[in-house]
């Protein structure tokens, strides 16, 4: 009898102290199920959520405006002047690396002004660059570098010739471009500048108003610049609207398109009705996507 109380005692002795250890198990998990609700509180504080959010706004802006000044610049292409090779609605990204900064290297607003250029390089004929316009204030234009410094550039019979060499061009075939409703024509032609870069051209005729022109002389620190669609481009050939373009004027060079679209132009007429708006709304979508130019789109420009 005393052996069975024993051990009666024993065991719930045991219990006891498997309860107390349970307790106390418990105990530490509600605790710790405090502390962890009191760090959701505190990740989850809305004023902290708030401030957290507008400063990465603010940094994500500043890290954009600092890779448009420095990097790569957006421009989109306005005109056909750039045909076959750039097309109206291609957006692209200019390199302000490629020759270093100048004061046109920056926003107009925030008025920097110095001469020069910092960390320059040099220019590659053949190259593909914005420039600012040095007879209209704040124009920016995009043209191919054809003349470097101290070479003759004329058109004769509409054939380019550099430092009194002809240069090649092969005829490729006949293209219609519909600009604004207004269908032209152009000659295809594929050119090789002296320097091995081949591109192509749209031409015309071989008797339009710039295909015949005086013997430019680059001066020191200019660059003559053309259009490819030679007969739609206003450019270095004219020298009392373009001329030629001192170096402090460049911009960067064109690099890639990151996308390009034909527009919607009339695709989407004024309606009018209840539904005028939805249908207009939905019109205006479906030709946006619809005349993508998925194929442009990362495309490299040489």
């Amino acid at each position: 009898m005393a052996k069975k109380k024993t051990g009666k005692a024993k065991k719930e002795v045991s219990i006891e102290t498997d309860a107390e250890e349970n307790g106390s198990e418990n105990k530490d998990a509600v605790e710790d199920t405090h502390e962890d609700n009191s760090e959701i509180t505190t990740i989850l504080d809305p004023e902290k959520e708030e401030r957290g959010f507008w400063s990465a706004l603010a940094l994500a802006a500043i890290l954009a405006f600092c890779f448009r000044i420095f990097l790569y610049q957006p421009f989109n292409i306005p005109s056909s002047s750039m045909y076959p090779n750039l097309l109206i609605g291609d957006y692209l990204f200019v390199s302000k690396l490629s020759y270093g900064y100048s004061r046109f290297s920056f926003p107009d607003f925030l008025h920097v002004d110095f001469r020069g250029r910092i960390f320059e390089k040099q220019p590659e004929r053949g190259d593909i660059a914005v420039f600012r316009q040095p007879h209209e204030r704040g124009i920016d234009y995009i043209k191919r570098i054809i003349g470097l410094p101290g070479d003759t550039v004329q058109m004769r019979s509409g054939e380019l010739y550099i430092n009194g060499e002809r240069v090649p061009r092969t005829f490729i075939d006949i293209r219609e471009h519909d600009d604004e409703g207004v269908i032209e024509t152009f000659s295809k032609y594929e050119t090789t500048l002296p320097n091995g870069v081949t591109h192509h051209i749209y031409e015309k005729s071989d008797d339009e108003y710039y295909d015949n022109t005086p013997l430019f002389t680059v001066p020191d620190g200019h660059y003559f610049f053309m259009g490819d669609s030679r007969d739609a481009s206003l450019d270095s050939r004219a020298p009392d609207r373009v001329g030629m373009i001192p170096k402090d004027n460049l911009i960067g060079r064109a690099t890639i398109i990151f996308f390009s679209t034909a527009g919607i132009g009339d695709s989407c007429p004024v309606r009018e009705g209840f539904f005028a708006h939805p249908r207009m709304l939905g019109c205006v979508v479906y030709h946006s996507v619809k005349n993508i130019r998925y194929r442009r789109i990362f495309r490299r420009i040489r």
